[in-house]
This record gives C-alpha cells, sequence and structure tokens, in this order.
C-alpha cells in the first residue's frame, strides 16, 4: 500500500445512503474501509424495512455479505494505516474480521473486483459505563473505535459529526444519493450567431441537449440587433442534429394526434422518438404536457410499429396516509389501480376528443361528452386499439418488458432502489419515459435533493445514454401556474 494510504469509518448513515459508497471510499483498495460491530447490529434493524431506501440499502449490503468471502483475522492483517498507529495494549479484547465485497460494475463497462471491509468487534465500550443521554450511544460506541484507531470517521449525521469533532475525531461526509443543486440542472443551450451557427469550443455537450441559435446582425449605424431568426438542434455525438419544426409538426404531421404547443414540447416530441433515444427523463411543471406529449409520441411509435404498445405506471403508495394505498381501496386490481391512473385517463380522453374533430372512425369511437359511462366506454377501446396497459410499478418485478413505450409518472416520488427495479425490468427496443415534478413531492422518506428524478435528471447531465430536458411552461391554467410559482 501507498504511504498515502488513508484509512476510514463508516457510520451506519454512510452505508443507508448508498451502500455502494463503500467501493467508492475504497477507491480500489487504495484506502481501508473499517466498521463496527455496533453498525452491523443497525443495518440488521434496518434490512426489513421494505418501504423506505434506508432498508433497500441495508438489504444490498448484507446480500453483498452473504456472498463474500469473509475470515476472522489479527490485528497485524488490518490495513497498513491503521497498524502503524494501532497500540494493541489499548484495544486487547477487540477482535476482527475481514469481508471481500464483490462489486459488479459490469454495467459501467467495468469488471467485478473484491473490496475489502474490515470490521472491528468490541464487547465492552468503555463509554457505555458513563454515557448518561437517552439516545445516542450507538454513536459514541462507533466515536469511541475511531478515536482509539486513529481513524476518519465518516458520517452523515451531522450531530455525530459535531460530537466527534469537539473529541478531536477528524470526519467527513459523503452523500452519493443527494443531487445538491438540483434547481440547476439544465439540459438547454442559447448561442448567438452571425452567418453560420456553430458550436462554441472547448464546451462539452452531451447527446439530446437542447439548443438554440440565435441570429445577430449588424445595422448601418453598427448596432447589433436579433434578426428573428432562431434554429433548434439537439447534439448528438458531439455534432449538431438541425429539428426543422415547421416540417416535422406541419401539414404532413398525423392529425389524429395533438401537436406540442412550444418549443420545449417540440424539442421533449422529437427526443422521445428519435431513432436513436431510448431513455428520456424529462422534469415538468403543473400542466407543462409531460404526460400528454409522451402520451402523442407514444401513439405515433405504435402505429408506425416500432413499439407493440405502451405502458404506463406510477407509485401507488400515498406519502403519508396508509389508508389510501393501492391495498386498502375499493374492488378489484383493475378498479384500485384506476384511483391512481388519472393523468393517463386524462391524457387519453383530451386525445379522443382532438381525433373526434379529424377522424370518421374516432367519432364513432368516442361515443359521447357529457355521459361518463360512454366516455369509459371510449377511454377502453382507445386503450385497447392501441395497447396501452396501466401498470402498478410493484408488479414489474420478476418481469421483463420488450417493444413497449414504458411512461413512469411521479418518479419524485419514487426511490432510487424503485426506479432501478423499473430500468432492469426493462427489455429489447423498449422506450423508457421518467417523468415528474421536483417541487410536488410527498414522499416521507424523499426530498428535493433525494428522490429517483433528480438522481436520474443529474445523470443525464453528464452521460450520452440519457435523454433529458425541463419543461417549464404551463399551459393549463393561470389559477394552476399561479399555484405552482407561489406555493
Amino acid at each position: 500500500m501507498s504511504d498515502t494510504q488513508k484509512c476510514y469509518l463508516l457510520d451506519t448513515s454512510v452505508i443507508l445512503d448508498d451502500h455502494t459508497n463503500i467501493l467508492r471510499i475504497s477507491d480500489e483498495n487504495q484506502n481501508g474501509i473499517l466498521i463496527t460491530n455496533i453498525v452491523l447490529s443497525e443495518l440488521n434493524t434496518k434490512k426489513d424495512d421494505m418501504r423506505s431506501e434506508a432498508g433497500f440499502q441495508a438489504r444490498e449490503f448484507f446480500r453483498l455479505a452473504d456472498i463474500a468471502w469473509g475470515e476472522p483475522i489479527a490485528a497485524i492483517e488490518l490495513p497498513e494505516c491503521v497498524v502503524k498507529s494501532l497500540d494493541p495494549s489499548q484495544c486487547p479484547n477487540d477482535r476482527y474480521y475481514r469481508l471481500a465485497l464483490n462489486f459488479d460494475r459490469s454495467l459501467h463497462g467495468n469488471e467485478a473486483s473484491e473490496i475489502n471491509l474490515f470490521i472491528i468487534h468490541r464487547e465492552q465500550y468503555r463509554i457505555s459505563a458513563s454515557f448518561t443521554e437517552s439516545k445516542g450511544i450507538n454513536d459514541a460506541k462507533i466515536g469511541e473505535i475511531a478515536h482509539d484507531y486513529g481513524l476518519t470517521l465518516v458520517t452523515n449525521d451531522m450531530s455525530f459529526r459535531i460530537a466527534s469533532e469537539i473529541r478531536g475525531i477528524p470526519t467527513q461526509s459523503i452523500r452519493n444519493s443527494s443531487v445538491e443543486a438540483p434547481e440547476e440542472i439544465d439540459f438547454t443551450r442559447t448561442y448567438t450567431y452571425d452567418e453560420t451557427p456553430l458550436l462554441p469550443e472547448g464546451v462539452v455537450h452531451h447527446n439530446f441537449e437542447q439548443i438554440t441559435f440565435v441570429q445577430h446582425a449588424t445595422s448601418t449605424t453598427s448596432e447589433i440587433y436579433e434578426t428573428g431568426i432562431q434554429r433548434y438542434a439537439f447534439t448528438f455525438n458531439r455534432q449538431l442534429e438541425w429539428c426543422d419544426f415547421d416540417r416535422r409538426f406541419g401539414e404532413h404531421f398525423d392529425e389524429t394526434l395533438v401537436r406540442p404547443m412550444n418549443v420545449e414540447q417540440k424539442f421533449y416530441y422529437a427526443m422521445m422518438t428519435h431513432p436513436q433515444n431510448y431513455v428520456t427523463v424529462v422534469a415538468g411543471s403543473t400542466g407543462s404536457g409531460k404526460t400528454l406529449i409522451a402520451l402523442q409520441a407514444g401513439l405515433e411509435l405504435v402505429e408506425e410499429g416500432i413499439v407493440e404498445g405502451i405502458v404506463y405506471a406510477r407509485n401507488t403508495i400515498t406519502s403519508n396516509d396508509p389508508q389510501a394505498e393501492l391495498g386498502y381501496r375499493k374492488g378489484d386490481e383493475e378498479q384500485k389501480l384506476g384511483f391512481f391512473m388519472y393523468p393517463l385517463y386524462a391524457a387519453i380522453n383530451f386525445t379522443i376528443e382532438h381525433q373526434s374533430k379529424y377522424s370518421i372512425d374516432a367519432r364513432v369511437e368516442f361515443t359521447g361528452t357529457t355521459n361518463s359511462i360512454k366516455r369509459e366506454n371510449a377511454t377502453e377501446i382507445f386503450m385497447k386499439k392501441y395497447n396501452i396497459e396501466a401498470m402498478d410499478i410493484a408488479h414489474m418485478r420478476g418481469t421483463t418488458i420488450s417493444r413497449k413505450f414504458v411512461i413512469i409518472d411521479e418518479a419524485q416520488n419514487m426511490t432510487n432502489a424503485s426506479l432501478k427495479l423499473i430500468g432492469t425490468r426493462m427489455g429489447e427496443e423498449t422506450r423508457l419515459v421518467v417523468m415528474g415534478d421536483p417541487g410536488q413531492i410527498d414522499h416521507p422518506f424523499l426530498s428535493k435533493r433525494r428522490n429517483a428524478l433528480v438522481t436520474l435528471l443529474n445523470k443525464a447531465q453528464h452521460t450520452d445514454f440519457i435523454a433529458g430536458i425541463q419543461l417549464r411552461h404551463t399551459i393549463r391554467s393561470n389559477v394552476a401556474d399561479w399555484f405552482d410559482k407561489n406555493f
């Protein structure tokens, strides 16, 4: 090992944030990673929690531990940075264990590798005899180990950090699952040009960033002004791919589909139907057209035979009312699910009403605007015609969805674990659209910085595989727009 090797003692909060933090902090075993038996005990109490992200992370840790190679070791076999500063006489009864955790990184183009995790087991903690607070005894025990072994404590618990630093224990934090500035995520760029629009040199653009070029000209009095000419493009493979929206959504556009109303919706539609795009993440405020435009793109892909149907799924668990969960609703599964699918049905009904203006077939299918029973029949006919299926995300486990256009709604109320479950169910030639509104989070374990939507938006900023877009223009109503901006 290098003389610059660092040794870290991880608090439970670090693993519950993301179990792969062990991999990141280890830096390919360049650093020594240790935990205590207290952390193991706390993880064990969390693993049965089936409703939180923390429960998922605890289970993932033990899944790795279950298949890991491990053995008891002597103190001399601890990482060098520990051995150099360790006085065995101060810790005569401590025992040690090494786990070789196998992190599979094949999905990221890397081979699996073993990361050593060292466990310090202490039966009797000195702090137990003098600790008088009603809470915090486990933190105090972990801090005792950090102090005795001269380790840097890594914790995301601010009160624990403060208490440790008061005792002279160096601390750090890591929040891999947290996106610190989600409001700054943006996929649009605007550049000016005189004669030929070009991307500026030295600026990295990932696939499907939305570029607007605004033409400038110089007047006879040497004043620079905008000509009113704007050109739009995607970036793709570090090149410009021009978007002729007038032609794309002009007279040759299928009249039975609802046209995008503004530039960002046009980018959104073109992105979802692009031949080389399979994953789109979209954040949109109230009434921005996320679901409606996604449905139109899906209908086009179905009509062209690119996909065989549309799947719409969203969370069926409300944040703070267990009685509102799917299982508590009256009726069979389809009736229960219907309570949560109003955004889809609203988009379908809007499309049916639009189609009735242009298509004789649609006028036959659409049998009334005032009779709710007839409207329901029209919706069912429409869904069967285009093979549209509403699904609870919990039922995606163990399935593979191939050649479908999959819409995942309300992603801001999903954990990263739930989105991973969905993403790993996608089969060949399936296109996935993940949507939500970061301003409408009501999940008890999530926040605007920690949810599946902002995580995926953040990843889209740094990869060519995911297309990201923000819809900021509200078209529903002035009332909806006011509440969206003021509450």
